[in-house]
């Protein structure tokens, strides 16, 4: 294992160290965090790794939250309910990424924003299975305690982002992730040396949505009641590709601290410019980009690159 991915997996077990340090909001902010943590790394997967720029985090983050919502309605547990619409979105984002794929750059990117309405008007129409735009009540998970519900979620996506952290180490040190790198090097020449890339496409596309779907089942627990507007919003897409790039896109540890780092600017741009929050953290997040173009990781290769020795 790499010294990154250690680093990586310390991070996380730091992580679940929180609810020491602080009582219910530092339980929320620690929830935040973790799914935050789970979309930036499974869209990397994708974007990071395969380098295509994917908008559809938002499509499957509120398929999973609706599909999750519906089988607890229906009685069934939070964690059987999350794993059948984290295998559902596995297969669904293969067959649709099977035919996405083949589109690149821009034309790609589109395509993948469009699946957000498209799952958007879907559960719009479904009045009778999803409450429509009326919405959906969700029942209670962990008890009526506050505090015990509050611990419950954090603990429940927290054990989320350490399975996400696992999937991205492996792929990254597997054939499939080697596949993603040639495709992102140069498909064309991939493809002729024998690759299968439509098969590694998919398959990282159907990774990507299905931590991001079992993401979205454990959030509508947590807060009870969803409608579309909340889990199909398209800042669901932009917020992981923004601490990706913040991070250091294509590195996991890059990613997972972009998300943190992102969430701190969020908070403190929140407390302090609220009428104002969402333009003074636009201009932030700019200034940030245009100043550092390869994200935090790369002040990690300035502080440990090697100087020049002079004879």
């Amino acid at each position: 294992m790499t010294r990154s991915n250690l680093i990586l997996l310390v991070l996380v077990a730091v992580i679940a160290a929180l609810p020491i340090f602080g009582e219910s909001y530092a339980l929320r902010l620690g929830t935040t965090a973790c799914m935050y943590g789970i979309l930036a790394l499974s869209w990397n997967v994708v974007g990071g790794f395969a380098g295509y720029p994917s908008f559809a985090t938002a499509a499957f983050f509120g398929f999973g939250a609706y599909a999750s919502g519906i089988l607890m309605a229906q009685g069934l547990p939070l964690p059987l309910a999350v794993a059948a619409s984290a295998a559902a979105s596995f297969v669904l984002a293969g067959v649709l990424g099977a035919a996405l794929l083949r589109l690149r750059g821009h034309y790609f990117a589109i395509a993948s924003l469009s699946l957000v309405e498209v799952f958007r008007e879907l559960v719009n129409n479904a009045t009778d299975l999803t409450g429509g735009g009326m919405g959906l009540n969700i029942p209670l998970s962990a008890g009526t305690d506050v505090m015990a519900d509050a611990r419950f979620f954090f603990y429940a996506m927290w054990a989320l982002l350490a399975l996400t952290a696992l999937m991205v180490i492996i792929v990254a040190g597997s054939k499939l992730g080697f596949g993603l790198a040639c495709i992102r090097q140069n498909e064309t020449a991939a493809n002729m040396v024998g690759l299968n890339t439509t098969l590694y496409k998919s398959i990282a596309f159907g990774l990507s949505a299905c931590f991001v779907s079992a993401a979205g089942g454990v959030y509508a627990a947590w807060v009870h009641y969803i409608d579309p507007s909340d889990v199909f919003d398209i800042l669901y897409s932009v917020k992981p590709i923004v601490m990706a790039l913040i991070g250091g896109l294509g590195s996991p540890l890059g990613v997972l601290f972009g998300a943190l780092a992102y969430l701190g600017l969020e908070e403190v741009v929140w407390r302090n410019y609220i009428q104002i929050h969402s333009g003074v953290l636009g201009v932030l997040i700019v200034v940030l980009l245009l100043f550092l173009p390869h994200g935090l990781m790369s002040f990690r290769s300035r502080l440990f690159a090697r100087r020049p020795k002079y004879v």
